[in-house]
């Protein structure tokens, strides 16, 4: 990898580059400037290993895995890329002798908006393992102009903008123009005999989008492997533009090229509309009808190998069900573009593709209308038919009668199509991301393609990137870790555990409670310049941070910390260890529950902050738009870790790991990847409490639980239910929706039934706080052992089970 020498270099390379780019003089460059003239110099940097990075994946023939997710949150970039070619302390100081300070320019870089949650980051910490650790590994997405949405507290509530995260451009991209390739969508088709005997298909009057392609470089770290981001962004065809024009027809030839526009333009369309589900359908088909094609596109020019041969050399991933259409498209370019068979295009397409389900919450199974998908896509509609008819003929033979087998696993029923049923049977894996969600996966949401398909399951448990959330986020740990443990954890996160050894070590345990009050001083300096609020860096950091849904339980955390506000304020001479709430996340534009979750948090945040009986012992705060570089400065101020969603519920959880590895203390339930963290920890190094998953599902099988009983037993769930009715909140605010879930619609996710343990676990925490060398050495342990929950081992343990993948040394 070619490198500046020194400062010097850089800054005859920044004063060269910065010219031609901007034609003016360095004392008149803008910050943006001066972060675009570096990120361009860091591709420059990395670009002949990028070429060279192709060249041997192709020269070898390696087996290559493209992991197709419709987001990736990938954070700026600029600073992880210089960590990895290690060029950060060069830049730092060719940068200030230049008069810039490089922690001032870090912030010019927009956030991408090509993500918004857990699923997008986990595919971000996926491929930035595949480049450190050598692997032939690539992404595949959709370059969306508008991110989710910028989300801005307005009088309380969510207010959504748009994320123009382009406006400046994104130096790390390069745009591929003979690359593109074209996508296909409506019109009519149908079979005909061909005249040999075979069946053919016809294809005609569809309308065409042109998909163009920007590679975003995924940069190894300390290494000279460079894999590669592919985005496609839509744009109209000339073609198609000039025809409807030639019809006369003004308007429609402009609504045309809206529409295509449309495609690539916002990331998560609303779907409560039809135009809207339209609108993300096209999304996923174009995704993987682009991605395709162009995978075939290179395989047929660099491997040069026989399509029946495909999977040998090439293994396509799907993050979720979103890319669930690589399966009939892959048919479909076998069949209609290559001259298969159905049984051998089946045969290729099964063992080419994996999937990794993300949810076991039935509302949140992807499913799509016939009479939609049909029109939209009428070729990938008559072989999902296909695979549809010839599935059921085979369940209705092995299970004569059983008419509920077959609608279980149907591709096709009740007017919809089930993107879940098309993954699993497309698929020769599927794999759920933690050993609880892999269990529930097998015991219930997929029991029945389980029963069929058993080898087909197996766990991965999520993992993220300790480059981007350690060495990145926390530099002040990271210092600390090399000079007790020595730098082999960088490249190896194993190594943490060499920790436990200093994990009642005085001296190093001092150090690390200065770590954490070093971290918390940033947090609050961010907050006092951003909020003009002034938060006390020896309370107790208890951080809630995920997107807002009713599971995920935010309405648990804000009704304790209710309950907490008035007991203070009833018993003003009681002294707690002080608590400084902090909660962030987006709520769904169209979950009204959510966005009153939002208000609710919002409104008890001033009642407690300007009620001075209180405001010294706790403080409330909502952080607007959580992002990357916000969780940046959040996870390593933490003390304590919310995970607080109803067993069962989630999947895994991403954000547990980042808390866990910057020293916090998990406060949850026994879901998700919490089950392991506890595991790895143990009772005194975490605190867990509520509901089991099989209580959780016994509830739900067999009744047995009221909400209204609980109001009525427990006098602190009373007073908090009626506040959120009585106007006794803020100036006489009502939160009737979350109310009625609660209490009308019997409390689904058993927020009151778990109240009282959580807490008691709230208790539990103030306790454990007191004795400040335990909880330090807690902490030890939680940082020591993170290093399990690294993507580097998830990666490794797909790409030995699952893809077949080996190290390419460059």
């Amino acid at each position: 990898m070619n490198t500046w020498q020194d400062k010097e270099e850089f800054k005859k390379i920044f004063t060269v580059k910065a010219h031609i780019l901007w034609e003016k003089e360095l004392q008149d460059l803008t910050p943006n400037e001066v972060y675009q003239t570096v990120a361009y110099m860091v591709r420059d940097l990395v670009s002949e290993d990028w070429i060279r990075t192709n060249q041997i994946y192709a020269e070898e023939k390696a087996k290559q895995v493209y992991y197709f997710s419709i987001e990736f949150l990938l954070g700026r970039l600029l600073q992880s890329n210089l960590i990895g070619v290690g060029m950060e302390d060069v830049c730092r100081a060719g940068l200030k002798d230049l008069g810039w300070d490089l922690d001032k320019i870090i912030p010019e870089e927009r956030d991408p908006g090509l993500g918004n949650g857990g699923l997008g980051r986990l595919a971000a910490c996926f491929i930035d393992s595949l480049a450190a650790l050598q692997l032939p590994g690539h992404g595949c997405s959709i370059r969306y102009q508008y991110g989710l949405f910028n989300q801005r507290i307005i009088d309380d509530q969510q207010v959504e903008l748009p994320d123009n995260w382009l406006v400046n451009g994104f130096p790390w991209e390069v745009k591929k123009v003979d690359k593109a390739v074209n996508v296909r969508f409506g019109g009519n088709a149908y079979m005909r005999p061909d005249g040999e005997g075979n069946l053919e298909c016809v294809y005609e009057k569809y309308s065409s989008v042109r998909a163009v392609p920007y590679d975003v470089p995924v940069i190894g770290y300390h290494n000279h492997t460079v894999n590669t981001l592919r985005l496609w962004r839509a744009e109209y065809s000339r073609e198609d533009m000039y025809r409807e024009l030639s019809m006369g027809d003004r308007h429609r030839a402009f609504r045309y090229k809206n529409s295509v526009q449309l495609i690539s333009r916002f990331l998560y369309p609303e779907d409560s509309t039809e135009e809207g589900r339209k609108l993300r359908l096209m999304q996923e088909y174009f995704m993987v009808s682009a991605g395709l094609q162009s995978i075939v596109r290179y395989y047929k020019k660099k491997i040069k190998e026989s399509m029946y041969d495909f999977d040998h050399y090439i293994a396509l991933h799907i993050n979720d069900t979103h890319p669930a259409l690589i399966i009939p498209e892959l048919m479909r370019i076998l069949m209609d573009e290559e001259g298969m068979n159905w049984e051998d295009a089946w045969k290729v397409t099964v063992r080419s593709v994996a999937y990794t389900n993300h949810t076991v919450l039935p509302e949140a199974m992807e499913k799509w209308s016939i009479p939609m998908f049909k029109e939209l896509l009428p070729r990938i509609y008559l072989i999902v038919d296909e695979i549809n008819r010839r599935w059921l003929k085979e369940v209705r033979k092995r299970y004569p009668g059983n008419e509920d087998m077959a609608r279980n696993v149907a591709i096709l029923w009740d007017g919809q199509v089930h993107m879940a049923h098309l993954a699993v049977l497309g698929s020769h894996s599927v794999n759920g991301v933690a050993e609880i969600h892999s269990q529930i996966l097998k015991d219930s949401t997929l029991h029945q393609f389980y029963t069929c398909f058993p080898a087909r399951f197996s766990n991965k448990t999520n993992g993220i990137s300790h480059r981007r959330w350690l060495i990145q986020s926390n530099p002040q740990l990271a210092d600390l870790l090399d000079d007790t443990i020595g730098t082999d954890w960088r490249r190896d996160p194993r190594r943490l555990l060499d920790l436990k050894g200093y994990s009642s070590d005085g001296s190093f345990l001092e150090q690390l409670g200065q770590v954490k009050k070093t971290r918390k001083e940033i947090m609050a300096d961010y907050i006092k310049k951003k909020y003009a609020m002034t938060v006390d860096t020896s309370s107790i950091f208890d951080v809630q941070i995920k997107r807002i849904h009713l599971y995920k339980r935010q309405l648990l955390n804000i009704l304790h910390v209710m309950h907490l506000y008035y007991f203070l304020r009833d018993n003003p001479k009681v002294q707690i260890t002080p608590r400084t709430f902090l909660f962030g996340g987006k709520a769904a534009a169209s979950y009204g529950e959510a966005k009153q979750t939002i208000r609710l948090i919002n409104v008890v945040a001033r009642m407690v902050n300007t009620d001075r009986r209180v405001s010294k012992q706790m403080q409330v705060l909502f952080l607007e738009n959580y992002n990357v570089s916000l969780g940046q400065i959040l996870f390593p101020a933490a003390d304590v870790s919310e995970q607080i969603s109803t067993a069962g519920k989630e999947a895994s959880g991403t954000g547990n790991m980042k808390f866990m590895m910057n020293g916090a203390i998990t406060l949850g339930t026994m879901d998700g990847a919490n089950v392991e963290i506890h595991r790895e920890v143990g009772d005194d190094n975490c605190v867990i409490f509520g509901l089991r998953a099989n209580e959780v599902m016994d509830y739900y099988i067999h009744g047995g639980y009221s909400a209204w009983n609980m109001y009525g037993q427990d006098e602190n769930i009373r007073q908090v239910m009626n506040s959120l009715v009585d106007g006794s909140l803020g100036y006489g605010e009502t939160f009737d929706m979350l109310y009625e879930s609660l209490l009308d619609r019997n409390d689904e996710y058993f927020v009151l039934k778990d109240f009282e343990p959580y807490c008691k676990a709230q208790v539990e925490i103030a306790n454990r706080y007191h004795d400040r060398r335990h909880w330090l050495h807690s902490s030890a342990i939680n940082i020591a052992h993170s290093g399990y929950f690294s993507s580097d081992r998830t990666i490794m343990q797909y790409a030995n089970d699952i893809w077949h993948l080996r190290k390419m040394i460059h």
